[in-house]
């Protein structure tokens, strides 16, 4: 079992599977441990292999188990299965030395002709560690399993953003960070008093979409911040470094938890959303059957699209409504959180935003935030 408390991330080890495949292979190895370069951070870890095997006189299977450490992950003692074809003498009629492809479990990427989600980290990853390992004119085919990812890929917003089937290879880091626990609050916490030296006014990115988003509109680096699951108290924690003003950019399936009073919003420990944005139906007069409908909604963005279709036929617009009962809740619902732990008055307003990143509603203290920030 691997002695480390933040764990690694899925790409670390569908690239120890693809190692021990390949040198099975070539009959290289027989332990049940590989070692690789995490190269961000650069790090050689040891990572248990569960099993190994020939199955075509060319093609070996290896097996690892996901260990995230501390993290509250989904991925957790989750199977990762690397398939490795080895090519040799080929005369370089392929184009790349280390082809990668997703297999069963790998998602799909909707917007980009379903190309298997896995990105820069994990094909950097992979190739960096695997080419060692070839002689010139030696090509390998590496297919990345994930049994069990269709059945967790239920369990996350990846459909929301455009990922279908499965589970992404993603991330910027070999080592898994826990978005749960006090470490990583602390950390949060900490750039964020960083950043009150230079501003009193701070724009809380929900996540790498909020952030990249922030971006593109021109808010400057020094206003915002990217924030995880613990938004309570890092509100709270504004407000002890008296920042007058906090605007939240977020996706609506995250923001909307807000509106409902949670304020700690990792899946694994409230939800609601669905019954958020029924809520605000409700009290926007949206008639009965079409709440029925929201009910059956298995995701808010799934919720969002129906009240979109619903406005494009019959030219009405609950959808607008509908979010800005949202946005001014959420707005409200913060100041009121932050004056239950401080007695300090806080300008909050809201940003939230789609899948496609487009936004679907700014609040009113949101437009004020917005016109100060982006000059």
């Amino acid at each position: 079992m691997i002695q480390n408390l933040s764990g690694y991330t899925l790409p670390v080890f569908a690239c120890a599977s693809a190692i021990a495949a390949l040198w099975h292979l070539q009959n290289k190895n027989h332990s049940d441990t590989v070692s690789l370069d995490l190269i961000e951070p650069k790090k050689t870890v040891t990572i248990p292999i569960q099993q190994v095997a020939r199955i075509k006189q060319n093609t070996a299977l290896a097996i690892t188990v996901s260990v995230p450490g501390a993290n509250l992950d989904l991925t957790r003692n989750t199977p990762i299965w690397a398939i490795v074809e080895l090519k040799e003498n080929n005369d370089n009629n392929e184009k790349e030395q280390i082809i990668i492809k997703g297999g069963e479990g790998i998602g799909k990427q909707i917007k980009n002709n379903n190309y298997p989600a896995i990105y820069s980290y994990a094909n950097q990853l992979l190739k960096c560690n695997l080419k060692q390992y070839l002689n010139l004119g030696e090509t390998i085919i590496v297919t990345i399993i994930l049994p069990e990812g269709k059945k967790l890929a239920k369990r996350t917003s990846n459909e929301a953003f455009g990922i279908v089937e499965g589970l992404s290879l993603l991330g910027t880091s070999g080592i898994s960070q826990p978005l749960s626990s006090p470490d990583q609050l602390e950390s949060y916490q900490q750039e964020l008093r960083e950043k009150a030296k230079q501003s009193d006014t701070l724009v809380f990115c929900i996540g790498e979409n909020g952030l990249n988003l922030a971006k593109q509109m021109g808010i400057k680096e020094q206003n915002s911040i990217k924030t995880a699951n613990w938004l309570g108290a890092l509100l709270v924690t504004a407000a002890r470094e008296e920042i007058e003003d906090i605007l939240l950019l977020g996706y609506h399936g995250k923001l909307i938890k807000l509106a409902g009073g949670i304020f700690h919003t990792h899946h694994h420990l409230a939800d609601g959303r669905i019954e958020t944005l029924i809520t605000h139906g409700a009290k926007m007069g949206l008639e009965t059957a079409i709440l029925q409908q929201l009910l059956d909604c298995k995701t808010t963005e799934e919720g969002l699209q129906l009240l979109m279709k619903i406005d494009a036929e019959n030219n009405y617009n609950w959808t607008a409504r509908i979010y800005n009962s949202l946005a001014e809740t959420i707005d409200k619902r913060s100041r009121n959180y932050v004056k239950n732990y401080i007695d300090f008055d806080v300008n909050i307003g809201s940003i939230l935003f789609g899948r496609d990143r487009q936004i679907i509603m700014v609040s009113e203290a949101g437009k004020l935030l917005q016109n100060k920030l982006i000059v």
